[in-house]
């Protein structure tokens, strides 16, 4: 057995250098994939009846790999878009083997001819004015805490922005202005993939920051 055939060499490069260097996907993204990986590998090396640092690339075949996903519905639970995203991350990892390796392109297609499963997409809700309203009421401003539960919601209603946007909102990101100009006033957001963003701030968001 050759060092290209073992399968541990490649989880590693994939991870520590593929995703973050070679690809500089978001950290999101990479603590997502290795996630999955954490979930399969040790799922084929039952199945495979080895260690995990001794499974082969072979040891990964179409047939393990749809048994694990169909184990992530059965028995986790886990819904279409989580096994999508789990098969994601192995078809990402068997791209990058085949890249790598000629002598694993067949078995590289192979593992990506596994397809995905269509999800239904959830109907995005919304919340009416007075809705709205009431939430911004709810904190008790006269605390430290309630001052701060409120910012935050009228920052969210302001911009729009996932939490986890807004939990990596840093003071270097905002843009205040002076008092006379606040209408220049925006924040810098950084969404999926990284992507940054700006948004403009109203005065009432100011205020309060």
């Amino acid at each position: 057995m050759t060092n290209t055939d073992l399968l541990s060499p490649w989880v590693r490069h994939f991870l520590l250098e593929y995703l973050v260097v070679e690809r500089n996907l978001a950290r999101n993204t990479q603590k997502s994939y290795r996630d999955a990986l954490q979930q399969f590998l040790p799922f084929i090396a039952r199945a495979a009846h080895r260690r995990i640092e001794r499974l082969r690339v072979e040891d990964v075949s179409p047939a393990r790999t749809r048994a694990f996903l169909q184990d992530l519905e059965r028995t986790r639970g886990c819904g279409s878009a989580t096994r999508n995203q789990r098969l994601a991350a192995i078809h990402s990892l068997a791209r990058f083997i085949g890249l790598h390796s000629p002598e694993h392109l067949e078995w590289s297609g192979q593992i990506q001819t596994i397809a995905s499963k269509k999800a239904a997409r959830p109907l995005v809700g919304y919340l009416e004015k007075d809705e709205l309203d009431a939430l911004l009421k709810a904190p008790d401003q006269r605390t430290p805490q309630g001052r701060r539960d409120y910012a935050v919601l009228l920052f969210l209603y302001n911009t729009g922005a996932r939490a986890d946007e807004v939990a990596q909102v840093r003071i270097g990101d905002l843009e205040l202005g002076a008092t006379s100009s606040r209408d220049a006033s925006s924040v810098l957001l950084r969404g999926k993939g990284n992507k940054p963003r700006r948004c403009p701030l109203w005065p009432r968001t100011v205020d309060e920051l």
